[in-house]
Order: C-alpha cells, then sequence, then structure tokens
C-alpha cells in the first residue's frame, strides 16, 4: 500500500540506507553494528568509562563488556584500568584503531562530499543543526523505546 506522505518516504530511505550502509562497514570490519557505533563514539568522546560507553549505547552492562570484548580482540580498542583505583576501567582506541572505519568509509565520504556543492556555504548550519535535533530525536524515542519494553 502506498504511503500518503511522500516526503516520509523520502526520509525512511534515508533511514534504510543508512543502516544498510552502517552493517555494510561493520561486516567489512568484522564487528556488529553497535560495535562501530562504539568506535565512532570513541574517537569523538575520547576514552570512556564502561559505564559510559554502556549509557550513550543503551545496553546492558553485560553486553557493553561483550562489545568492548569484541573490539579488544579486533584490536580497535582497549581497556585501561586506573591508577588511583583499579575498580575503575575506561576504554580508549588503540593507535590507528579508526583506520578500518576509514578504509571501509571512503566510498561514503566520497559521495557525501560531492553533495555539499548542490548547498551554499549559509545553508551548511541548518543541515548540521537538522542533523543534530534528528540525532536528539532518535536518542529520546530510544530510550522511551527501552523504558517502555515488556
Amino acid at each position: 500500500m502506498a504511503n500518503k506522505h511522500p516526503e516520509e518516504d523520502i526520509y525512511r530511505e534515508f533511514l534504510i540506507a543508512v543502516l544498510l550502509h552502517n552493517e555494510t562497514v561493520a561486516d567489512r570490519l568484522g564487528l556488529q553494528p553497535v560495535d562501530v557505533a562504539a568506535t565512532i563514539l570513541l574517537e569523538m568522546r575520547g576514552p570512556l568509562a564502561v559505564g559510559a560507553i554502556s549509557e550513550e549505547l543503551g545496553l546492558p552492562s553485560a553486553s557493553t563488556t561483550r562489545l568492548i570484548d569484541r573490539l579488544e580482540k579486533a584490536g580497535y580498542a582497549r581497556r585501561v584500568r586506573g591508577e588511583r583505583d583499579r575498580r575503575t576501567v575506561t576504554v580508549e582506541l588503540v593507535e590507528g584503531g579508526m583506520d578500518g572505519y576509514y578504509a571501509a568509509s571512503g566510498a561514503s565520504r566520497r559521495h557525501l562530499e560531492a553533495i555539499s556543492a548542490h548547498y551554499a556555504p549559509e545553508q551548511v548550519p541548518m543541515l548540521l543543526g537538522l542533523f543534530s535535533r534528528v540525532g536528539e530525536a532518535y536518542r529520546s524515542a530510544t530510550k522511551e523505546l527501552r523504558e517502555n519494553a515488556t
């Protein structure tokens, strides 16, 4: 049945493309899609406590532990114990930890850069604001879904 809101279909096509791309990058790296999200998160935020990764990704602690195990085994990240309190564990990317990601996502970066020719420099802040708000909306919706899970 055709959707009566074609603009919604455009957005859904966008979401499908992003999800499939992330899965393809993850497959190329031998990781799970959430593992790729974690490496990107570590690159953006720097070293994070295990609990912070769990919270940012909305994962139970056991799932976060397995995720970190996979990242360590694949050579992307490592656990670092606190110097003062050895019970404190942070996770950081290893040197070159994003190299595989950059190689796997090179085609998408190239295609996305080509899009910039269609927009004037003064439009960039509006587009970035849109991406930021869409991200916030999805994080909020995800949190609601997880809190209301039965």
